[in-house]
């Protein structure tokens, strides 16, 4: 226990570490999986809400501090050790505890059905069918971690950290022991229900999109993002409309307005810093633009705040 908390407290001095330039990929029985984000972070800002497509699974781990996650509708506490899935259509957000924000490894996985020349027999059908099955019945799993993902989820960023020889092959592993790990997490208790999803592949064109959104809500650019994509803006606006049926304004403003309502369930924040963060210029527009979106007034909203938070049991 010691030596994970040393690891743990020298990985602490940087906020945010992203490995999205990997080409990791395993596969369990019929279905292939890579890893397209595998993220650690110490929260200081708010994730608004959102989801990802079919085939899509993130699968959050938070080894320090507190927060509150919202997920489908629902306030869940966050604790440390506290670990939750979101798989496809699963809208999430979260904030964090200001006196001791959450830490968090995130890995966004995406799966993949392939064609078989011939079925699975054996042992090998027999284990990984049980993991997919459980996988694809279990969009959402919210809980504490009781099979000790930690020591797995620690090698897997030293592993990335250091890319010693083979660290592709041993990543591969970890991957793969993660998520045995996870449903053996649903085994002992079932998430809450969530439609369940498809196990079909996703374009990482969708995770640049999605990230821009989440983590850059506050300077949001058509422009910008049409840079980060390598298309046009016209381009851009219609791969927008494909994908999500929204215009460039209707996403910026859903990914803002999602983050303002996590904000404003925090009464320590004032209004007026709840607009800063949003990155409006006054509290005027601010207000005007949340009272457009959700029909009442933020000040309203935080009056009324009819929520409840889950607790972990």
């Amino acid at each position: 226990m010691a030596s994970q908390t040393y690891r743990f407290s020298e990985r602490i001095r940087t906020m945010r570490t992203n490995f999205s330039d990997l080409d990791i990929r395993f596969t369990i029985g019929d279905t292939r999986f890579q890893a397209l984000n595998i993220i650690y972070e110490k929260f200081l800002r708010t994730v608004p809400s959102h989801s990802h497509g079919s085939g899509s699974y993130e699968i959050h781990y938070v080894p320090n501090g507190y927060g509150r996650a919202r997920i489908n509708g629902r306030f869940y506490d966050i604790l440390p050790g506290t670990l939750y899935v979101t798989g496809p259509h699963v809208e999430h957000a979260q904030t964090p505890h200001l006196e001791d924000p959450m830490c968090e490894y995130c890995i966004y996985l995406k799966a993949e059905k392939r064609r078989r020349s011939q079925p699975v027999t054996g042992s090998e059908a027999d284990g990984s069918g049980q993991i997919l099955a459980l996988l694809e019945k279990t969009p959402f799993w919210f809980g504490q971690d009781t099979h000790n993902v930690s020591p797995l989820v620690e090698d897997l960023f030293t592993e990335l950290e250091n890319r010693y020889t083979g660290y592709q092959l041993q990543v591969e592993s970890l991957l793969r022991q993660i998520l045995i790990r996870l449903v053996r997490n649903f085994e002992e208790k079932k998430g809450s229900g969530a439609p369940s999803g498809s196990l079909i592949t996703t374009d990482k064109t969708a995770v640049i999109i999605e990230d821009y959104f989440l983590y850059e809500y506050q300077n949001l650019s058509l422009e910008e993002l049409a840079v980060k994509l390598g298309l046009g803006t016209r381009q851009t606006e219609r791969l927008l409309q494909k994908h999500y049926g929204k215009t460039f304004l209707q996403k910026k403003t859903e990914a803002r307005m999602s983050a303002a309502a996590i904000l404003l369930t925090d009464s320590s924040r004032s209004i007026t810093s709840v607009a800063e963060a949003l990155g409006y210029s006054s509290i005027e527009h601010f207000s005007s633009a949340f009272k457009n979106y959700y029909q009442v007034s933020p000040r309203q909203y935080r009056k009324e705040g009819a929520y409840h938070s889950f607790p972990l049991s």
